[in-house]
């Protein structure tokens, strides 16, 4: 049979079964033992009567016990469901204090919609972009500026470019067969002597130690700069230009110093009229070839040979035949000869 459990109402009130024994306990235990109560003593009766109701004293606090332990077991139950029905309303309520700021400023944002409010939001973005537009502004200004100082820059560096082309004489953009780096050289024997002034000779004791004049080779260089040049007595005078290789024959370039660095501020021992000759074979033979005279406010000038013959050349003699007005020497600077190892278009190999 399984057990069933009372609950506190069944048990009932300990201390009325144990004042009910304690008033009528002979009946009750004559009943249980089938016993004759007249047969027991007045002794006898006494004592069962203390034990009797020891017993259900004992019992009676044993009851307690049970009942007091038992509403202690539905007590807790009950406090036990109402503890986790408040921590899961205090976990809800904190999860909602959690969302609770994000929604607030939606409904902050979402409840702007009076046309003052409106009025004003917009008048503030207004004031930011425009302050905006300023600041963009002037950091547009400041790269125009910069801007155009890099284009001034450009502008005199191209210039500085210009004039060191100018110097250089590299925007005649032809090629030099009598540049002295590629192999060209002087031939002394067909060239005129260097013009030996006092000045450009060292003495000790009336003994000539070195002399400071240029030799003719210095026209081959491209380092035109005042006194690098080479000088011959006079204003009459040739030099004889070995080519690097033989070549047609096309152009010859002289070129001399400006006048505003001349150290004496004259051009007077500048070249002027001169005569070309192309030279080849043994003994050499002179070929006509052209007769220019030089302008010296142009520093560099090209002349296009009157001649062309349809041969090549080995050689090249400049002969002068007169200067700018000084009576006692003739400087050339640099002497280039222009032409092409192949034969020009329309001339036959």
């Amino acid at each position: 049979m399984p057990r069933t459990s009372r609950s506190p109402r069944d048990l009932g009130d300990p201390l009325d079964d144990v004042a009910h024994l304690c008033r009528d306990p002979r009946p009750r235990r004559a009943v249980q033992r089938g016993r004759n109560p007249c047969r027991m003593t007045e002794e006898s009766s006494q004592n069962m009567t203390w034990i009797t109701c020891l017993a259900c004293i004992l019992r009676s606090q044993v009851h307690q016990v049970l009942f007091n332990n038992f509403r202690c077991k539905l007590l807790f139950q009950k406090l036990m469901e109402k503890t986790g029905v408040l921590v899961l309303f205090l976990f809800g309520f904190w999860v909602f204090m959690m969302h609770l700021p994000s929604k607030v400023e939606v409904w902050q944002d979402d409840s702007i919609n009076t046309p003052l409010q409106s009025l004003r939001m917009y008048q503030e973005k207004v004031r930011h972009h425009t302050g905006e537009i300023q600041v963009l502004r002037g950091t547009i200004n400041q790269l125009v500026a910069k801007l155009q100082e890099m284009e001034a820059m450009s502008d005199e560096q191209k210039m500085a470019q210009k004039i060191m082309k100018m110097i250089q004489g590299d925007y005649i953009e032809k090629p030099d067969f009598a540049l002295k780096s590629i192999g060209a050289s002087i031939d002394f024997e067909q060239t005129s002597a260097t013009y030996n002034h006092d000045k450009a000779r060292s003495y000790w004791n009336w003994i000539r130690l070195w002399n400071y004049a240029q030799p003719p080779d210095v026209i081959l260089e491209p380092n035109v700069t005042p006194g690098n040049c080479w000088a011959f007595s006079g204003d009459r005078g040739q030099v004889t230009i070995r080519l690097a290789q033989k070549v047609y024959l096309s152009n010859l370039t002289l070129q001399h110093i400006p006048k505003t660095i001349s150290l004496s501020g004259s051009l007077d021992t500048a070249p002027k009229d001169f005569v070309i000759y192309g030279m080849e074979g043994s003994p050499r033979e002179e070929v006509f070839l052209g007769a220019f005279q030089f302008q010296p406010e142009n520093i560099i000038q090209t002349f296009q040979l009157q001649n062309q013959p349809t041969r090549t050349f080995g050689a090249v003699k400049v002969k002068i035949s007169s200067n700018w007005g000084n009576p006692r020497f003739t400087c050339l600077y640099r002497v280039r000869v222009h032409g092409s190892v192949t034969p020009p278009r329309g001339q036959p190999n």
